[in-house]
């Protein structure tokens, strides 16, 4: 595990910063055999944008795998009563990602693998939604939960060849997030209220695997 004082640093706040980080994930992809890289931080760090940006940079040589396909489906979170905390660490299947990265890691050579993605206008997961060919050499993931380091999540860190820690501006973040549930339909009142009760709860959970990353990316506000 690395220690905090050992971490890289990429500053995406200076012009060339975005273009290293993408040099460095290019370096993964040429390496000749089926890479993965975790994209981890916090609710609103910005973990879709960066990842979404590698993958275009890359040019057909990176498949996109959000952690995000394997939420628990709304009825199985009433079911456990969990609905109120949606996106804390129990309600995802956390043992299905984890097998999922394993079948990344040693694709079949002539059949695509299928991930879940989840819809943020249904607020479900729907299974099959994304083809990863064999022939593709880099795999990016991005979550929450990929430096958690207890129950089903342990395994995920040592599935991922490297992990880049995102780090923004709390207060920037903070507000990101409630325009983020508001656009998708929650009143601003209860948007807010949402994000202080259970996606900082979440935020604080991730914030202590950061130094089980490889390199902290420092993201403009």
């Amino acid at each position: 595990m690395p220690r905090m004082d050992s971490l890289d640093i990429l500053d995406a706040t200076t012009p060339g910063g975005l273009a290293d980080a993408t040099a460095r994930a290019r370096r993964l992809a040429e390496t000749g055999q089926r890479r993965i890289l975790g994209i981890a931080g916090p609710p609103g760090a910005g973990k879709s944008t960066v990842a979404q940006r590698l993958a275009e940079a890359l040019e057909g040589r990176a498949a996109l795998v959000p952690m995000d396909g394997f939420h628990l489906a709304g009825a199985e979170l009433d079911r456990l009563g969990r609905a109120g905390r949606k996106g804390a660490p129990d309600t995802f299947d956390a043992a299905g990602y984890a097998a999922l990265l394993r079948r990344l890691r040693d694709p079949d050579p002539d059949h695509a693998v299928y991930a879940p993605a989840f819809d943020r206008a249904l607020e479900e997961p729907v299974a099959g939604t994304l083809a990863v060919p064999p022939d593709v050499p880099l795999v990016i993931t991005e979550g929450n939960y990929l430096l958690l380091d207890e129950g089903p999540w342990a395994p995920v860190r040592g599935l991922l060849d490297e992990v880049w820690f995102l780090d923004l501006d709390p207060e920037v973040r903070v507000r990101r997030l409630v325009e983020r549930h508001v656009r998708y339909g929650k009143p601003p009142a209860y948007a807010r209220a949402w994000v202080e009760r259970s996606d900082e709860a979440n935020a604080r959970l991730v914030e202590s695997g950061r130094g089980r990353a490889d390199v902290v990316v420092r993201l403009p506000s």
